[in-house]
């Protein structure tokens, strides 16, 4: 039933304040540019359809009832509303000050991000961002949920309704305790590490599907002693001696812990850009995503 209502009266609110306005259909009608006779039927059939009266008629001069007084509130409310959001969307839509969702995985955001808004904005000044941090999967559905336009993200999925491209590359390194073993090592090669405890991110993150991955092509599968939802975190955990990690380069070299190269299997996480196939871009968001697949190879200078 409500939805029914809504359809019969939407069309019409419009023409309401209109009339409401001036009390006066010809001037009304002059206003918003529709035939008198249109407007004096929609109103008849807007107070038929609330089975109210909403004005008071003396010729073709109107006045409002009460309750046509109460409904133009409520009305001049939601039409400022709407007014408001086809405001909002313009703006989001401006070339020049126009807002992207971009998302991107927590290990980017300390270092790897900020530059890229950087370079970006020398061209672009006044295009805003909103900023989402997460993991791989619930970015992916935020694309589908028109919350983001665009992610980085890894692995680079492939789903039929998105489009992604790869952009780049990331080593990965066996961080250990600095008293560890093989803290003395420069190079290892993973297998190495069979016997460890392993503190990795929770299952459903991509670089935890990596890890499992590349520990089977090792020929072993990690002993898991922790899971977290942020490598510096797992940094953490393995500078407290509580066993060893896969993680991307630091921002900045944390103590207690010393990274080292895998040189067996080869360790790395590619890292692309997503967004929903079909969606159509904003001006911003199109400048935006020309800019990362210009940064195709280079994307983590």
């Amino acid at each position: 039933m409500r939805d029914d209502i809504v359809a019969l009266l939407a069309p019409r609110l419009a023409h309401f304040a209109g009339v409401a306005r001036t009390e006066h259909v010809t001037r009304a009608a002059q206003e918003l540019r529709v035939p008198q006779s249109t407007l004096s039927r929609a109103m008849v059939r807007l107070e038929q359809d609330l089975g109210v009266d909403l004005f008071a008629r003396r010729g073709r001069t109107l006045s409002l009832t009460p309750a046509g007084r109460t409904f133009l509130t409520s009305v001049e409310r939601a039409l400022g509303e709407i007014e408001r959001a086809a405001e909002e969307v313009r703006a989001d839509a401006d070339p020049a000050t126009g807002k992207v969702a971009f998302g991107f995985l927590h290990t980017m955001g300390a270092g790897t991000v900020p530059g890229l808004l950087h370079a970006f904005r020398a061209d672009h000044p006044r295009v805003r961002f909103s900023l989402v941090q997460n993991y791989g999967e619930a970015m992916l559905e935020g694309l589908r949920a028109g919350e983001l336009d665009l992610c980085l993200t890894s692995p680079v999925p492939d789903a039929p309704d998105l489009v992604a491209r790869r952009l780049d590359e990331q080593k990965l390194r066996l961080v250990v305790p600095a008293d560890h073993r093989l803290a003395a090592r420069r190079r290892v090669r993973l297998a190495e590490a069979a016997e460890d405890m392993f503190v990795t991110l929770e299952a459903g993150y991509g670089l935890r599907r990596i890890t499992d991955d590349l520990c089977k092509e090792a020929g072993f599968r990690p002993r898991v002693a922790f899971e977290g939802e942020e490598a510096e975190t797992l940094r953490g955990l393995v500078a407290a001696g509580l066993g060893v990690a896969l993680l991307p380069p630091p921002a900045v070299p944390r103590p207690g812990v010393v990274e080292l190269t895998v040189t067996a299997p080869r360790a790395v996480r590619e890292i692309g850009v997503a967004w929903l196939d079909g969606h159509p871009d904003t001006p911003p968001v199109a400048e935006f995503k020309k800019f990362l697949l210009s940064r195709r190879g280079n994307l983590l200078a």
